[in-house]
C-alpha cells in the first residue's frame, strides 16, 4: 500500500477528487467531494457540505472509495475509507472551513456555502487504479536530467532576505526590499504586503511586486479571500487550484440562484492580483499579539508553493512583522517648523510657475480625494493630503512634519499606532501613479516635502 505522505500533490484539490458510497440497501452514489485532508498516515478528513444522499448512504453503511489525481503524473490512486467521527469545530475543522470560507468569500456565498463538518475516515487501503494511463512513451515521457544545485541554496536565500530586512532604515524600504528579496531568491514574483488600518477595519495594500502601481491602495475586508481570511482566522493560508474551487463554487451558485435563493447572495468580489492566480498563500504578520498585516504571494502554477514554503514564510513573516512595529513606533527627531519653509523664503503662492493645472476635489462627507476627475485616496490619507494642500496653496508652505500632523486632532489620527508613515507611503505612491506632478518627498526621518510642477485648483464639495 502507498504511504499517503507520499501522496501530497493529490491532497491539493488541482484536480477534483470522487467519492463513493452506498447505501444498506445497495444503491450506490458518487460524488466529487471539494476538499481531501490528509490528518496522517492513518487518517483523511473529508469536506462535509451538501452532500445529504452521500450523508445517508455513510449513515447506513459506513464505509467509502475516495479516487484521487495527482496533478504531475495523472497517476491515480484508491481509497477505501472507513467513517470514524464528524468533527464540528477544533483545530481540524477550523483549517478545512478557511479553504472553502475563501471560495464563498470570492463567489458571493457566504454563509451559504459552508463546511458543515470535517469527517474523518480510516484509511483501509490505497491502491493504485491500473490502466488508467496508457503506457509511458519512451521519447515524451523521458524523465528530465536532474537540475545542477546553484549557488543560491535555501539557507543563503533566507540570509539574504534577513539581511535587507536588518539594513533596512525606513518603512518604505523594508517592504520594497523584502519583496524584491523573495523574487530573487526564492521566485516569487508576484507578492504584496497589506497592513491592517485600525481606523477602517480593513487592509490596504502599501507595497507590491509583479503588479506595478496598480496594486498599491488596494483594500481588503477581513474574512475576504484567501488574505482577509488569513487575517481574521490569524493563520497562514495556502490554497492550490483556485481556478477548480472557483467554478465549483460558481456551479454551487447558480444552482441556489436556480431553487430561488438570489436573496442570501452577494456581489461576487474579484480577487486582488493575479487574474489567473491558481496557488495562493497568505500569511498574517503579528507582532505582539496584534495583527501588522499580510504577505500574500500568488502564482499562476497551481503547484508553486508547498510546505517548506510555508516554513520559509514564516520565518521572514516574523521578522516583517517586527520591523514593520519597530518602524512604525519611531519617535520624530524634528520639531514642528514655526518657521515654515516656503518657495525661496518668500509666501509666494505655490502656483507661481505653471506646466499644466491639477483639480483636486475634497468630498468633505467621506474624506475622498479625486485629482483631474479620477478617484486618488480616502480616509485619513485623503484629509492628510487636504490639509498639506490647503496651506500649499494658501500660504505657500513646502514643508511638513510627521509630528504636527500627529497634533492635528481634524485629521482623526488614533493616539496609539496611528500608523502615519504607512498612510504617507501610500498617498506618496498614489500620487506618484495618478499624478505625478505632485509629489510628496521625504526630507528626513519626520519632515517631508509637497513639490508641485503645476498649478493646484482646490475644490471642496460635501458629497460625490
Amino acid at each position: 500500500m502507498k504511504r499517503l505522505a507520499e501522496l501530497q500533490p493529490c491532497f491539493q484539490g488541482v484536480i477534483p477528487s470522487l467519492m463513493a458510497t452506498c447505501s444498506a440497501d445497495g444503491e450506490p452514489n458518487v460524488t466529487y467531494i471539494s476538499q481531501v485532508y490528509y490528518v496522517d498516515e492513518k487518517h483523511v478528513a473529508l469536506s462535509c457540505q451538501f452532500f445529504n444522499k452521500t450523508r445517508r448512504n455513510v449513515a447506513e453503511n459506513p464505509y467509502a472509495t475516495v479516487v484521487l489525481h495527482d496533478p504531475i503524473t495523472f497517476e491515480t490512486w484508491r481509497l477505501l475509507l472507513r467513517f470514524v467521527r464528524a468533527e464540528t469545530e477544533g483545530a481540524l475543522f477550523d483549517q478545512m472551513s478557511m479553504r472553502i470560507q475563501v471560495i464563498a468569500s470570492h463567489t458571493g456565498m457566504a454563509g451559504v456555502f459552508r463546511l458543515l463538518s470535517a469527517d474523518v475516515y480510516d484509511v483501509l487501503s490505497c491502491d493504485p487504479v491500473e490502466g488508467f494511463l496508457m503506457p509511458p512513451d519512451p521519447v515524451l515521457d523521458a524523465l528530465a536530467p536532474p537540475t545542477v544545485p546553484g549557488p543560491m541554496t535555501e539557507l543563503r536565500g533566507l540570509q539574504l532576505v534577513s539581511e535587507r530586512i536588518a539594513r533596512a532604515v525606513d518603512l518604505d524600504g523594508l517592504l520594497a526590499e523584502t519583496l524584491l528579496g523573495l523574487d530573487e531568491t526564492l521566485g516569487f514574483s508576484h507578492s504584496m504586503v497589506l497592513l491592517a488600518d485600525d481606523c477602517t477595519g480593513r487592509l490596504v495594500s502599501i507595497a507590491s511586486r509583479g503588479y506595478g502601481a496598480a496594486g498599491i491602495g488596494a483594500e481588503v475586508l477581513p474574512g475576504h479571500g484567501v488574505i482577509g481570511t488569513a487575517a481574521e482566522k490569524r493563520r497562514l493560508l495556502r490554497i492550490s487550484g483556485m481556478g477548480t474551487e472557483l467554478r465549483y463554487g460558481r456551479a454551487i451558485r447558480s444552482r441556489v440562484e436556480e431553487s430561488g435563493g438570489s436573496s442570501q447572495l452577494t456581489p461576487e468580489i474579484p480577487l486582488p492580483g493575479l487574474a489567473d492566480a491558481q496557488a495562493q498563500l497568505a500569511l498574517p504578520l503579528i507582532a505582539s499579539e496584534r495583527l501588522v498585516g499580510v504577505l500574500a504571494v500568488e502564482s499562476p502554477n497551481p503547484l508553486c508553493f508547498d510546505e517548506w514554503d510555508e516554513a520559509f514564510l514564516q520565518i521572514v513573516g516574523h521578522q516583517i512583522a517586527v520591523g514593520i512595529d519597530r518602524m512604525q513606533a519611531l519617535e520624530d527627531d524634528v520639531e514642528p517648523d514655526t518657521t515654515v519653509a516656503t518657495h525661496n523664503g518668500v509666501h509666494a503662492p505655490a502656483t507661481a510657475v505653471a506646466v499644466r493645472k491639477h483639480t483636486f476635489v475634497y468630498f468633505k462627507n467621506d474624506d475622498c480625494v479625486f485629482v483631474d476627475g479620477e478617484y486618488l485616496i480616502r480616509n485619513i490619507p485623503g484629509k492628510i493630503l487636504w490639509k498639506v494642500l490647503r496651506q500649499h496653496v494658501d500660504e505657500g508652505r513646502v514643508e511638513f512634519t510627521n509630528r504636527e500632523l500627529r497634533l492635528d486632532p481634524t485629521l482623526g489620527l488614533p493616539p496609539i499606532k496611528d500608523n502615519l508613515e504607512t498612510r504617507l507611503i501610500l498617498l506618496r505612491k498614489r500620487l506618484a501613479e495618478k499624478c505625478p506632478d505632485v509629489r510628496i518627498v521625504p526630507v528626513k526621518r519626520g519632515r517631508f516635502a509637497l513639490k508641485a510642477e503645476g498649478a493646484i485648483e482646490l475644490v471642496e464639495k460635501d458629497r460625490a
